[in-house]
């Protein structure tokens, strides 16, 4: 029961669920704002909402006074548009409200650190440095098992 304890309480788990919590509502803010205003600006080339744009796929195809399909097989493109255009609302908004500004964020605080963008290393040259300061470190050197030449 500790471990588990523990598991919760660490901060990856806690930043997780204030990310879910956050995305729901953010989450809405953009559908109400896809379908309150980006819906209709683009439903004004046509009808008002763009849920009511479809397709015929086998007919004869009919719908009753309250658009619900009564008879034939429908594409609903109008619904997967919106739900585009939804999609492509909320990847912008992520990106120029979170992630820019924390890119922006770290290459100052990488500046400020003395690191330069173009010096940063890949991975295996970073492990490469790495080990040959470790190497170059006096002290007592083990040898035999875990040590490789």
């Amino acid at each position: 029961m500790g471990g588990f304890k523990k598991f919760l309480m660490r901060g990856n788990v806690v930043d997780l669920a204030v990310a879910v919590v956050i995305g729901a509502a953010f989450t809405t803010v953009i559908n109400s704002f896809v379908k309150g205003v980006i819906n209709p600006l683009v439903g004004a080339l046509g009808t008002k909402d763009l849920d009511s744009y479809r397709s015929c796929l086998k007919g004869p195809c009919a719908v009753d006074a309250a658009g619900n399909v009564t008879q034939g097989v429908f594409i609903l493109w109008g619904t997967v548009l919106s739900a585009l255009l939804t999609f492509v609302i909320t990847a912008l908004v992520v990106y120029f409200i979170f992630v820019l500004p924390i890119n922006h964020m770290m290459d100052r605080r990488a500046r400020a650190l003395g690191q330069a963008k173009a010096e940063r290393l890949t991975d295996n040259e970073l492990l490469t440095e790495i080990r040959d300061l470790l190497a170059e470190q006096p002290g007592p050197q083990t040898s035999g098992a875990g040590s490789r030449t």
